[in-house]
């Protein structure tokens, strides 16, 4: 059994028995973020690319001892601000006590707030004490996402915001392909441009066999 709270944007938790990862931990700066990185201890940041609301507080993170891993781009900038990284790219797998990790592509793009660039954007599925989980990153539909569904997916975290990533009709394509057990909806509602209803896609999903939870930040689920 693997927890996963939502921390806000598109900032996720996991935590396993003997493994807790942080996903893009966007918190200091985040308008509905309700911890910030003093409140959390992980072993590993993980980052599906660079911009600002997803690099977020890696650095505060892995000076309380947190290895990012991510992009050869990524942690190369990483480990020339001081911190502990180990360099990967998409298609590898990282295996860590309790389970390991794979990256996919994302149709996004990807570079630090100075403009430093970040690598290719990705998605990533992790397998934690035997349960995967797939974060999507900022991504658009692409038909290849029913490739990474062959993996048999416990849980999807999707981003539904519009603008920037997927709306909430392209994410129902987007399970329609990926075909998990459970959703949650990520990136949406952290700033006026990308207003959703999380509700309303959690309740579209089950009409499609896929149950769903509209997490509020802080709020946790177990798969």
């Amino acid at each position: 059994m693997a927890k996963v709270t939502f921390l806000g944007h598109a900032a996720v938790l996991l935590e396993g028995r003997e493994t807790t990862l942080v996903i893009d931990p966007f918190l200091t700066g985040n308008p509905v973020a309700t911890v910030g990185p003093e409140a959390l201890q992980a072993d590993l940041v993980v980052l599906t690319h660079a911009h600002g609301d997803h690099w977020g507080d890696t650095l505060a993170l892995a000076g309380k001892g947190a290895t990012v891993v991510s992009t050869y781009e990524i942690a190369v900038y990483a480990e020339k601000h001081g911190a502990q990284a180990f360099a990967m790219n998409i298609g590898g797998r990282y295996a860590f006590p309790g389970g390991w990790l794979k990256f996919y592509p994302a149709w996004h793009s990807s570079s630090f707030p100075d403009g430093t660039y970040g690598g290719m954007p990705m998605g990533v599925v992790v397998e934690l004490d035997g349960k995967k989980i797939y974060h999507a990153g900022d991504t658009a539909l692409f038909s290849d996402m029913r490739l990474i569904g062959e993996e048999g997916l416990d849980l999807a975290l999707l981003p539904i915001g519009d603008t920037f990533t997927m709306g909430p009709d392209d994410a129902l394509t987007a399970l329609e392909l990926l075909k998990p057990k459970k959703v949650v909806p990520i990136h949406y509602n952290t700033f006026p441009v990308i207003e959703q209803d999380g509700e309303a896609f959690v309740a579209r999903a089950r009409t499609l066999g896929v149950e769903g939870a509209a997490l509020k930040p802080g709020e946790a689920i177990e798969v």
